[in-house]
């Protein structure tokens, strides 16, 4: 996962409390104690934030300050759309895959043009200015005392980090009248709301190489001349998997893809994803595209490119295209490019999709920590899933590169939109795909590193410091949904107190960034014109789009009924030869294992030194990968027998 709301959503300090979402029992999402409300008025509970405390309070906004708010719609029928959203993404169910087409879905559940005129006629009333609508939200602009005015609350200056922001000294509100007609409101307190794509990529203005030596496969050349680690001589890490090679670890077999679309979704847009990606496949054995077959949806203007870092947004698209491409050949792709790395932006991205049905299958390499997630963007985001699902739309999210998140935020906890229950929440592997391109074995992606001594006899430190690793962990804020019962163990289900918990992540692929995945750009070159190359590069921001490809050969398995929120289904499969049931330890409770990696220390060439490192595998900080569902690869990774497990069965009479 990059990183980039900017870490995608800022690296605020924030402790919520989802509110309870219209039909969430069905998920068993968090049940919020009701926040108060002045006589007359609806509680829009949630919106004074946390970090807004006594003793961060530096006193009243100014009443000139503006504000900047959305008031997302709460549709016909909430608790329907949550309901039906249910029931046709569950094995289970007699309404299992019998999905609604986009125009139907917001017939049955959209917002109605009296709700959306009700509710700017109440915000203009109050003194804001108007200045959007769609389905989704009315927009609205003003100052701090006509805000105040409309939402029942004070606003006030708070410290939070370095930075100070305005934010409601209590919870917001909306007349009674207009409590059907409004699902939240953001913009209250002005703190940044952005993403961050995960793991870090080259930014394409500076080339970045490996410099090997390297392993063709895992194993294919082991570091005879450096030192040991865990008693043995270790492996070069792979220059990077190609597509053929992950096909054949993760069960492809015949399946292509063919007859699906998938949608990716980033900030911005590469400049030169077309000729990149027909690149990559002719060098690396892929099939070449067909016309039309990557195509991208872009917002008219991008907003925040330098406070987002845009041009780092360049490589995480390439990334999500190339690797959805060599694991799904035959499939479409569109790239849907949001206009800056906010939520507010990232949002719109998500609805086009669904308001347009531009995909089946949704590959999402973004996200932030839960700390900084506030119910009313929760609740935003879970209605673009649950209208999604209704469709026959699943989202996939990467689970994030920190580990717990304890080394990068002092505090455990999981990362957003992954944590929400109705999408799939992927994690991470170190993958060893052997000679012939066989499948040997998996360990959870958790990394130490130890840096090779200035005699070479012996690595500083060893194991060394943790690095990065495949997020996940037990949420606070939303409570254990249906399909994780009986399989979530109660150590990780109630690891934040007695209730248990949604726990991510769901399923996992190949993320290490040293058993990761050859990927081709343009960059910048040394002598300073723009050239096509190659690197190998991992984090779950590989993991979500392999698994989206995955999910696009079981569709065509599917005979191309949409598998929808995919999370029933994933966990009905639970135990099953379906997975790969992947541990930390996999050939045995006392071989650790570990790669060698030599780098150019200007990340470009030799002519400043080189840096050996050994890596070491399946140390993902308090994460363990162990028999069974675990934390930090969930079910498991696509077996042989996934996709195939996807075709319909015949009844013998």
């Amino acid at each position: 996962m990059r990183t980039s709301r900017t870490r995608g959503r800022a690296a605020l300090s924030i402790a919520v409390t989802l509110p309870l979402l219209a039909g969430a029992l069905a998920l068993g999402i968090s049940n919020a104690d009701a926040d108060s409300a002045p006589g007359g008025r609806d509680a829009l509970r949630g919106t004074k934030p946390a970090w807004a405390t006594a003793g961060a309070d530096r006193g009243a906004a100014a009443d000139s300050d503006a504000v900047h708010v959305r008031v997302h719609l709460a549709g016909r029928d909430p608790e329907g759309l949550a309901a039906y959203a249910t029931a046709v993404s569950d094995p289970r169910s007699a309404s299992y895959g019998k999905y609604l087409s986009a125009d139907r879905a917001q017939a049955r559940f959209g917002a109605t043009p009296r709700q959306i005129d009700r509710v700017g006629a109440w915000l203009k009333s109050n003194g804001l200015t108007v200045t959007g609508t769609n389905r989704h939200y009315v927009s609205a602009t003003g100052d701090v005392a006509a805000a105040e005015r409309t939402f029942g609350t004070r606003l006030r200056n708070y410290r939070k980090g370095e930075h100070t922001y305005h934010a409601p000294a209590s919870t917001a509100s909306v007349p009674a009248a207009l409590g059907d007609a409004v699902l939240a409101v953001s913009g209250l307190d002005d703190a940044p709301h952005r993403a961050s794509h995960d793991e870090a990529l080259p930014p394409p203005d500076a080339v970045f190489r490996n410099s090997g030596p390297f392993s063709t496969h895992y194993g294919s050349r082991t570091a005879t001349t450096l030192p040991d680690a865990y008693g043995t001589k270790v492996p070069y890490a792979v220059r990077g998997y190609t597509g053929k090679q992950l096909r054949a670890a993760y069960g492809a077999g015949r399946w292509t893809g063919k007859g699906v679309t998938v949608a990716i979704t980033d900030a911005y847009a590469s400049p030169t994803i077309g000729k990149d990606a027909a690149e990559y496949a002719r060098r690396n054995g892929d099939a070449p595209y067909r016309r039309g077959q990557l195509r991208q949806v872009l917002p008219d203007d991008y907003t925040r490119t330098e406070e987002c870092g845009a041009s780092g947004w360049y490589g995480e698209e390439t990334l999500d295209v190339e690797a959805v491409h060599a694991v799904a050949p035959a499939a479409d792709i569109v790239y849907v490019g949001a206009a800056s790395c906010y939520d507010a932006d990232l949002l719109d991205s998500l609805n086009e999709i669904v308001d347009r049905r531009l995909a089946d299958i949704v590959s999402n390499s973004w996200g932030d920590i839960e700390a900084n997630e506030t119910p009313d963007v929760a609740a935003a985001y879970d209605q673009v899933f649950k209208m999604g699902a209704v469709e026959g739309i699943g989202f996939y999210f990467s689970s994030g590169d920190d580990g717990d998140n304890v080394a990068s935020t002092g505090t455990k906890q999981i990362d957003v939109p992954s944590n929400s229950a109705w999408v799939t929440s992927v994690g991470g592997t170190s993958l060893a795909v052997g000679r012939h391109d066989t499948y040997r074995w998996e360990t959870g992606w958790g990394t130490l590193k130890a840096d090779l001594s200035d005699d070479g006899r012996s690595w500083t430190g060893f194991p060394g410091a943790y690095t990065s690793g495949a997020g996940g962990g037990t949420s606070s804020t939303v409570g254990q949904p249906f399909y994780q019962r009986g399989v979530v163990p109660d150590s990780l289900a109630r690891a934040n107190g007695e209730r248990r918990m949604r726990t991510a992540p769901d399923i996992a692929a190949v993320a290490d960034p040293n058993t990761g995945f050859l990927v081709g750009q343009t960059q910048t070159l040394p002598d300073g014109s723009l050239g096509y190359d190659e690197y190998r590069i991992g984090g779950t921001s590989l993991a979500a789009p392999v698994v989206a490809g995955v999910q696009a050969l079981a569709q065509q398995a599917r005979r191309g009924l949409p598998i929808g929120f995919a999370n029933p289904a994933i966990y009905a499969r639970y135990g099953s030869k379906a997975y790969h049931d992947v541990t930390d330890h996999p050939l045995g409770p006392n071989r650790d294992l570990a790669v060698a990696r030599v780098d150019f220390a200007n990340g470009v060439d030799a002519s400043d030194g080189l840096l050996t490192s050994v890596r070491s595998l399946g140390k993902d900080a308090s994460l363990k990968a162990v028999e069974g569902y675990d934390d930090v690869t969930g079910v498991g990774t696509p077996a042989a027998g996934y996709v195939d497990s996807y075709r319909p069965r015949h009844r013998r009479h």
